[in-house]
């Protein structure tokens, strides 16, 4: 839309496509308002919309995934959580155990990775595995826990949802619905996670290509919720001693392609603790927004990825020099 364009050009527009059958998505800027068109539009005829009153330009996005291309939108997403902000010109650090335990063990995590500067608290509730012998989750009983942890700490949480049946029961407690790599191309829980208020993380498949990534957001965007965060958490290559291989090229690539939040996961991206911190710092350097990090009180009695979890002391360590390097960066914490 013209800068000089009036609430009620905008208006009309909205209500034709609306008319047509097809979705809006409002992005309002400084100096322009964007009128987003979501849905099948080969048939649009363009020159209609043209003319109306208050229309700049039409602009077609070449990218087969719309609303999460850098076309639709120049500017960076920032996305609040509870306070914190993802996205734009900060890094934020999400961190805590892979699966929540007890209340002892989540609680005092949480703590301590507060004290430490993390931003947010990270539990798994429901855990999906390859074994079906392994340990699952506490289900809502781990929800609960992680409610009582955030009411401890003031930290927001963010957990993994697996099934459509759980996206409502997840978003109670939740301030963050996690879709794990396992999950990237499940459909129709992307398309249920879309129609919730509540922000997602979107991890990258483990085999997945970076557009098959960022289609699978446009599921959740083309659905109406618009807070997607994108992470890069490794994938499955080749090599054995890592395992997965995280993809640091993943990182400015996806900063390239999408205006969406990028977050990097070292701890899934290598599955050993002693190398989480040197790719953690590479994850920075590439561009991230952020960093998600598994740790734990005793790491060896861990019920799950306790291999590559950080005992407490070693993630306040490492969360000293993020705090140095982020800041040369010119995204401070």
């Amino acid at each position: 839309m013209k800068p000089s364009a009036k609430t009620g050009d905008t208006e009309q527009i909205v209500k034709r496509i609306q008319d047509l059958g097809l979705n809006v998505h409002l992005s309002e800027g400084e100096a322009h308002t964007v009128i987003g068109v979501v849905g099948d539009t080969q048939r649009l005829d363009r020159s209609s919309f043209e003319v109306m009153a208050g229309v700049d330009r039409t602009v077609r996005i070449a990218q087969p995934f719309k609303v999460a291309s850098r076309e639709f939108r120049s500017t960076e997403t920032v996305i609040d959580v509870q306070g914190v902000q993802i996205g734009g010109t900060g890094t934020v650090v999400m961190a805590g155990p892979c699966s929540v335990e007890s209340r002892s063990q989540i609680v005092e995590t949480a703590h301590a990775v507060k004290e430490a500067g993390a931003h947010i608290l990270r539990g798994g509730a429901y855990k999906p595995r390859s074994s079906p012998y392994s340990f699952q989750g506490l289900g809502e009983e781990g929800l609960v826990l992680l409610a009582e942890a955030r009411e401890a700490t003031g930290l927001p949480i963010i957990t993994e949802v697996m099934g459509v049946s759980e996206v409502q029961l997840v978003a109670q407690y939740a301030d963050v619905l996690q879709i794990g790599a396992r999950n990237m191309q499940n459909y129709r829980l992307l398309q249920a996670v879309g129609q919730v208020d509540t922000p997602v993380f979107l991890k990258r498949g483990l085999s997945s290509t970076l557009q098959e990534m960022l289609m699978s957001a446009e599921y959740i965007l083309a659905n109406g919720n618009y807070n997607v965060i994108l992470c890069e958490r490794g994938i499955r290559t080749f090599e054995r001693f890592t395992r997965n291989t995280l993809d640091i090229n993943a990182i400015p690539a996806l900063k390239q392609l999408s205006h969406l939040p990028v977050i990097g996961d070292p701890s899934h991206g290598t599955g050993k603790w002693d190398m989480v911190g040197p790719i953690a710092k590479a994850c920075l350097a590439a561009g991230a927004d952020g960093l998600m990090i598994e740790v734990h009180p005793d790491p060896a009695t861990a019920w799950s990825d306790g291999a590559q979890s950080l005992k407490l002391e070693r993630f306040a360590d490492l969360m000293a020099e993020l705090r140095g390097l982020s800041s040369y960066l010119g995204r401070p914490m």
